[in-house]
């Protein structure tokens, strides 16, 4: 069992947004550990109906009674401080921990922690360590940023010392955290409405990997320059891995992709052949990710052969380049990429998949990020052969920014390339129905509601 003295003051703990992904992993966790905890969220979800199930009461709407009993309130970013259970707290003197602050509480429960981070691929290889861990029969507690089959969800609690997390770099929150292990797979330009300069999101890793013992582990991506730069700052074991970098502990070559675009390569350790691995997710940013991966399993000592039976079953986390069904002959996929370095990745992935034409249903993620980074969008999405572009999605922003989708589409159309501005959803699903064909592949593409477009196409 973990040590939870640090948090075991707190016996009553009532959670706000409990059915976000990294509140309910939580909730499992302490659960679990034997607390007892109750949640609100706005609505009904898989996530809430699933903490049901385990005997969390979670209230949809606002819960004062469950907030008066409780010993401490733990809520996520997104709660506004004039929230009615916020307010109750408030006036009940019952002391309020925001979620990042919390999770950093729980990683110093367990003596391995074991945290995933960077700009690109957090997700996708979180669940790929997760799931040689668990072929591996090492037990771990889990949390991951996006629904894994092979856990039935975005958590795991485990009975192990192993906790492996996703962990995020905007406002700094991972920070807060007490990792013995950490993977950095890249440090790019993102998240400037917060960081304002990409020497100031350098700085966060650099903080971030000041914090590893000296007896911990950094496993970093040899061919990115900002991750080599690290090395200076921690005295903890680093392992370096790469593709077009092998002059690292671990690299990839013979890389070949099936019709699928999944790929098959040989693994050198310290230039000697290791292990040949075959993927079940595409494109060659995903071979980096699985180099992370069994860069850091090789350390912790598990065996290869579940490494290899591991990536061949991971199928890929949710809305990372998923199928979701046929239209007139044509594939259509979702993806979560809402960055250019990721819609770049995907655009190359596709093109390592037997298909006839691409489309690519664009939404754009927030208003700053679309203004900083627009002639890299524009660029980005010249890769597909067709290019929609919908509405941008707000998020936490309103547009104090000057910029709309039409001015995408506009450098998409100055760079040669043409492109569709439909705001329309229903418009958008009625043009791609008249115009795709037979092997065509559809990606809808983008952070926030464009998921929707897939489920719309499909309908009869």
């Amino acid at each position: 069992m973990p040590n939870i003295n640090n948090i075991r003051k707190y016996k009553n703990i009532h959670m706000i947004g409990i059915g976000g992904i990294s509140m309910s992993g939580i909730a499992a966790i302490l659960t679990n550990w034997g607390f007892n905890v109750t949640g609100s969220d706005w609505s009904q979800s898989e996530v809430t109906d699933k903490l049901n199930a385990l005997g969390i009461k979670v209230t949809i709407g606002h819960n004062l009674e469950d907030v008066s009993k409780s010993d401490v309130i733990v809520y996520s970013a997104a709660i506004k401080k004039d929230d009615s259970e916020m307010l109750e707290a408030k006036r009940l003197n019952i002391p309020t921990i925001e979620r990042a602050d919390f999770l950093g509480e729980l990683t110093r429960c367990f003596k391995d922690t074991i945290c995933i981070s960077g700009t690109h691929g957090k997700t996708t290889t979180t669940s790929m360590v997760a799931m040689c861990f668990l072929e591996a029969s090492k037990d771990p507690n889990i949390q991951v940023g996006a629904f894994l089959n092979s856990i039935d969800g975005n958590y795991k609690v485990g009975n192990s010392e192993h906790f492996i997390i996703e962990a995020c770099e905007y406002v700094e929150s991972f920070l807060k955290f007490s990792p013995k292990a950490e993977i950095i797979l890249n440090i790019d330009n993102d998240h400037l409405d917060y960081f304002k300069t990409f020497d100031n999101i350098k700085n966060a890793f650099i903080k971030y990997v000041k914090i590893l013992p000296n007896n911990g582990l950094l496993v970093i991506n040899g061919d990115d320059k900002n991750c080599l730069d690290l090395k200076q700052y921690t005295n903890a074991n680093i392992l370096t891995y790469g593709i077009e970098n092998t002059n690292t502990n671990f690299y990839a070559k013979n890389i070949h992709f099936d019709n699928d675009g999944f790929p098959e390569f040989d693994i050198y350790k310290n230039k000697e052949l290791f292990v040949t691995i075959k993927l079940s997710v595409p494109g060659i940013h995903n071979v980096l990710n699985s180099l992370s991966c069994i860069a850091l399993c090789d350390y912790y000592g598990i065996d290869k052969k579940y490494m290899q039976t591991a990536l061949k079953k991971f199928t890929g986390a949710h809305r990372r380049f998923e199928f979701k069904g046929k239209l007139n002959g044509s594939s259509i996929y979702d993806d979560y990429g809402h960055h250019p370095t990721e819609i770049l990745a995907t655009s190359k992935a596709l093109t390592s998949k037997k298909h006839n034409k691409s489309w690519v249903v664009f939404q754009p993620h927030t208003y700053s990020r679309t203004k900083n980074l627009l002639d890299e969008f524009a660029n980005a999405l010249t890769n597909f052969d067709n290019i929609i572009v919908l509405d941008i999605y707000a998020a936490r922003e309103t547009n104090t920014f000057n910029i709309s989708s039409k001015d995408l589409v506009d450098k998409i159309i100055s760079l040669g390339k043409n492109a569709n501005y439909i705001p329309n959803f229903d418009e958008c699903v009625t043009f791609l129905k008249n115009n795709v064909t037979e092997n065509d592949i559809i990606l809808t593409l983008g952070a926030g509601t464009v998921t929707e477009i897939g489920p719309l196409l499909l309908k009869k």
